[in-house]
């Protein structure tokens, strides 16, 4: 079994502190706005507008897994103390609020930029894959999403947390976000997924959140009311997501111009 104590921060100076986490998240929007950038010239779209992109996506997704924590897990708390809300240093951020985020800003920055929504989403989810796995990465490093007791060999014991032998969940989710990464990656250039709309964005919700959904059942809960719920609110909120998967996937739709005006799903 493997012993697990790594120092969350990387080093401090005075008041400021590198943490791992932080180095995922800065990892993830550096490699996601080089990827996105060939799309950007081989879709004839002005250099400009990609920074733009990247304000909207680091937007969107810091607020979206904030709200998204505060709501749909603890909602008694910041709805009795709303102002918590802003306590970022405390911690709490959410994946399926991060990703309704930036499903959201980016429908913005279409709107405002007459970009096609789908066709730069399904540019843009392949490297938010990658994100995934820098994010969980980080969980790791915090010792943080931790899994359930077993005695499997590969088992982790997170020292910050206690003596028990566990799934290290957080690892098989990188793993997994960083297999769909290429898997997206080498689907959209080698196969004719791209010439349908919105299959890739569909191809990513089935892979990420499908496979979310399975590992919760590895995890220990978040939040003390999901003990008494038949599946936990991470399995709840995946749902939906594989079923709009789902449908893109299946519905006809041919490909269209990146100057399409942003209209909806």
């Amino acid at each position: 079994m493997i012993t697990w104590n790594v120092d969350p921060i990387i080093f401090s100076l005075g008041s400021f502190s590198l943490r791992w986490y932080s180095l995922g998240f800065l990892a993830s929007f550096s490699l996601g706005y080089l990827y996105l950038k060939k799309s950007y010239e081989e879709g004839g779209l002005a250099p400009e507008k990609l920074e733009s992109l990247l304000v909207h996506c680091v937007a969107g997704t810091i607020i979206g897994a904030r709200l998204g924590h505060c709501f749909f897990y603890e909602p008694e708390v910041y709805l009795r103390e709303p102002l918590k809300i802003f306590a970022v240093w405390e911690g709490g951020l959410a994946s399926h609020g991060a990703a309704i985020g930036i499903l959201l800003s980016l429908w913005f920055y279409c709107r405002r930029n007459h970009i096609g929504y789908l066709w730069l989403i399904d540019r843009v989810v392949i490297p938010v894959a990658l994100a995934g796995g820098f994010i969980r990465l980080g969980n790791l490093m915090n010792s943080e999403i931790i899994g359930r007791p077993t005695d499997l060999p590969w088992a982790f014991i997170f020292q910050r947390v206690d003596e028990v032998p566990r799934h290290p969940s957080m690892v098989y989710e990188s793993i997994f976000y960083f297999f769909s990464f290429a898997l997206l990656h080498l689907t959209y250039k080698k196969s004719a997924l791209k010439e349908k709309e919105g299959a890739t964005l569909g191809l990513f919700l089935i892979l990420i959140f499908g496979f979310r959904f399975f590992v919760e059942f590895l995890k220990e809960h978040q939040v003390d009311f999901e003990s008494r719920l038949p599946l936990d609110m991470g399995q709840f909120l995946s749902i939906p997501f594989v079923l709009a998967g789902i449908y893109l996937m299946a519905r006809p739709r041919k490909k269209k111009s990146p100057f399409q005006y942003a209209g909806s799903i």
